[in-house]
């Protein structure tokens, strides 16, 4: 496993590894310190093994390890295609439209002009996010065109990541989204996560409570056709219940994090990875 944070997740598969010690050779390192000869990669698969578990928090260093191990002949979960489509919004709400998963309405600008003339088609109130990011960071709830105007000013100024406009309905649900952990094409776990604060942003890492969610035979079907076009591997699913729509996907994470899952569904989501990774190993 390669790793940047050692958080409760990554101390849970590392606890899972060690009570299947007989079956495997689990070892750990810290992306931070890992450095490679990119022209010659042999020792690679005989120092990381066969199959490497991708837990690096950071997307570009992720991304770009992940591209390492694989060039150099490593099975990563997950591996560098799906870190690529579902670490940007954009490409992953196009695989998800493309293969009919129901999904929030979404338009895409280049400049402030077209923005505004996508959210006047797209209507208030709306969402601004940034292409690639996490946790509910610099994402805009738009209440009306000269809130848009505004935080779009501001974008301009930044990063040019930032002056590409990802805009999104606001779904009209409950103050609630839904969190499914599928791991090898199997739904095995949710929550319900909710929002305790006056933010409009459900995620736990904003305050956000937990709940567990049985796995219906709906949201198991709906997380699979979700993650099936981007390949096997282990997802965070985040979907929301549309008063008028049903069960929308708005997002398909890769590097997930599960320990309020594994908290109040009381799956043993750790072991479960250690299995697949297993799995794969005997392939």
């Amino acid at each position: 496993m390669v790793y940047d944070l050692v958080r409760l997740e990554e101390k849970a598969i590392i606890e899972a590894a060690k009570k299947r010690s007989g079956e495997i050779d689990f070892k750990t390192f810290d992306s931070k310190d890992l450095y490679f000869d990119l022209l010659y990669g042999e020792e690679v698969p005989r120092k990381f093994g066969k199959v490497v578990l991708q837990r690096s928090a950071s997307y570009f260093r992720n991304l770009h390890l992940t591209g390492v191990l694989e060039g150099h002949g490593c099975h990563v979960v997950n591996g560098l295609d799906i870190a690529l489509k579902t670490g940007n919004k954009l490409i992953t709400s196009m695989i998800l439209a493309n293969n009919g998963v129901p999904t929030p309405k979404t338009k895409l600008a280049f400049t402030e002009e077209a923005a505004l003339k996508a959210l006047a088609e797209l209507g208030y109130p709306a969402i601004l996010k940034p292409t690639i990011g996490s946790w509910g960071r610099l994402v805009a709830l738009l209440n009306d065109e000269d809130a848009a105007k505004s935080v779009i000013e501001d974008r301009e100024e930044m990063f040019p990541l930032y002056q590409i406009y990802y805009l999104q309905e606001k779904v009209k649900r409950p103050p609630r989204d839904i969190r499914a952990v599928v791991i090898g094409g199997r739904t095995v776990a949710a929550i319900h996560r909710i929002s305790t604060t006056s933010d409009w942003r459900t995620n736990t890492a904003r305050g956000g409570k937990a709940e567990n969610l049985p796995v219906t035979k709906e949201l198991d079907e709906l997380c699979i056709k979700a993650t099936r076009p981007f390949g096997s591997g282990f997802y965070g699913v985040d979907l929301m219940e549309s008063e008028d729509r049903g069960l929308l996907v708005h997002e398909v994470n890769n590097t997930t994090e599960f320990k309020n899952v594994m908290a109040q569904s009381k799956v043993d989501i750790p072991g479960m990875i250690v299995d697949y990774l297993l799995d794969l190993s005997r392939k």
